[in-house]
């Protein structure tokens, strides 16, 4: 008798749980935007495309042994741009930073209402020295062919420069006067940090009072297959981007012959420094499904198949599991946490020769929430020796604060996404990169970080990597929605 009671008794339980664990599944409805597509609007894309070959003939390469590129390139890239957008350097304020950043100002008619700024940058990395012959076209050559244009800067981020004056010089021609004004940034060293250009140009407009009501630069993007489950295009729009510090761990023992090794197991400034990295490697840095990650799963969860939406929708029960899961993912562990990678050591100089001393480089991608104060007093603590000096590098980039996914300017923002590329999902998300944006932050009241383009897994090797391209369509899709933002943002 007991144990039929005790049976059903677990029965019952079985089928409240889970009737409460699809209870809170369902609840959990889309909240996509309802909105109507728009008719496409009439775009050149050879035009486009032809505009954005001659961006990418400009070597405008940036790099820590020359941080402005060469002055003959970007003198070719502007010239090409007063060119292909006359109207937009005759009716909006043209001002030079630094060596060669641009900005354009278009007054609105409201001068009470807050400006917008869009940005884009320039400046391209260099090709990896020795890969030149693995590009199918030549990485400056700026070659039109099997529907792409190929080269260095037609995904970062000559694209966005391109698609934006594209858009505004279109918006100009049919007469168009905005109500609320606008700023268009071109960085020309966003690549090594932005110091001459952005940081130059926020302080500029800092002394002039300038207070915008949003900024959007490249980020994340429209994304095929990239997070399993969703078979939908995913847009995501980047409330915010990591930090990065860079720690030295250095270990010193007495140098020594190697036939004679200390005998205590450790001793030497090699194993000291490699049990030290061991443990760094072992212990991250605790994370979770929290802030811009626990944001954007939220969003995404009503759209995926039901065993996936009920653990997602039951993260009382399930978040351990769900975590782990996340975590085996290089992408979705460096969400939920500040990511260690392990990427310099060196010690030593002969075979037969003990080293005094081992040193390590460990960076760290900071999560919003951390620091890198946080980071090395973790550091400190994982590693538990004395005997390792912490030393950090350079000047760290502390993250950027967490723009508000329910303000005015990510709402445009969702809704042109939905009105131009109306198969999209659109959800919040976090930008493992930096970007020129981060410090338009002291004069903006929220900053996004999205690229109107659609990418699949393998592209995103392309960016920095080898045979970068755009598709011609692509180019079409992304003028018009900057075209549909900035008409709406403008209003």
């Amino acid at each position: 008798m007991m144990v039929k009671r005790f049976v059903a008794g677990l029965l019952v339980a079985v089928l409240v749980l889970v009737g409460v664990l699809l209870g809170n599944t369902w609840r959990q409805g889309s909240v996509q935007v309802s909105v109507t597509p728009l008719a496409p609007l009439a775009v050149d894309a050879g035009a486009v495309a032809q505009s954005m070959a001659a961006a990418v003939r400009a070597r405008t390469v940036s790099g820590l042994a020359d941080p402005t590129g060469s002055e003959a390139a970007f003198a070719a890239l502007q010239a090409h741009l007063r060119e292909r957008y006359p109207l937009v350097h005759a009716q909006l304020k043209r001002e030079v930073i630094g060596a060669h950043s641009l900005l354009f100002t278009w007054p609105g008619s409201d001068t009470s209402a807050k400006p917008i700024a869009l940005l884009a940058h320039q400046d391209v990395v260099p090709v990896a020295p020795g890969t030149e012959a693995l590009w199918q076209h030549q990485p400056f050559a700026g070659v039109i062919a099997d529907g792409h244009v190929w080269g260095r800067g037609t995904l970062d981020n000559k694209v966005n420069l391109i698609t934006q004056l594209e858009a505004v010089e279109t918006l100009l021609k049919a007469g168009y006067k905005p109500r609320r004004g606008a700023l268009f940034f071109f960085g020309h060293d966003e690549e090594v940090g932005g110091r001459e250009g952005a940081v130059q140009a926020v302080a500029m407009l800092r002394q002039r009072g300038v207070r915008l009501e949003f900024v959007l630069d490249e980020g994340l993007a429209i994304t095929d297959g990239v997070l399993a489950g969703v078979k939908a295009p995913l847009a995501l729009i980047g409330l915010a981007e990591k930090g990065g510090v860079s720690l030295k761990l250095t270990a010193k023992a007495p140098p020594g012959h190697s036939s004679m090794p200390p005998a205590a197991s450790g001793a030497s400034a090699i194993g000291m420094l490699s049990a030290a990295l061991n443990q760094l490697d072992r212990h991250p840095v605790e994370g979770g499904i929290r802030g811009v990650a626990a944001g954007m799963f939220a969003v995404v969860a009503p759209e995926l198949p039901l065993a996936q939406r009920v653990p997602l929708a039951n993260l009382w029960l399930f978040r351990p599991v769900v975590e782990s899961m996340l975590a085996r993912g290089a992408a979705t562990n460096a969400m939920l946490r500040t990511t260690t990678a392990l990427t310099m050591v060196n010690a030593g100089n002969r075979p037969n020769v003990l080293p005094g001393d081992a040193t390590a480089v460990v960076n760290f991608r900071l999560l919003p929430g951390d620091s890198s104060a946080s980071v090395t007093e973790h550091v400190r603590r994982v590693i538990a020796d004395e005997r390792i000096a912490i030393e950090v590098l350079g000047n760290p980039a502390e993250p950027s604060r967490i723009s508000a996914a329910d303000a005015a300017g990510f709402r445009l923002i969702e809704r042109s996404i939905r009105e131009v590329f109306p198969q999209a999902l659109v959800a919040p998300g976090l930008v493992l990169a930096g970007t020129d944006s981060r410090h338009f932050e002291p004069i903006a009241d929220n900053v996004y970080r999205f690229m109107p383009i659609r990418f699949a897994s393998a592209d995103l090797a392309r960016v920095h990597g080898t045979d970068e391209r755009i598709a011609v369509d692509q180019l079409a899709g992304m003028v018009r929605f900057y075209h549909r933002l900035l008409q709406e943002a403008l209003r």
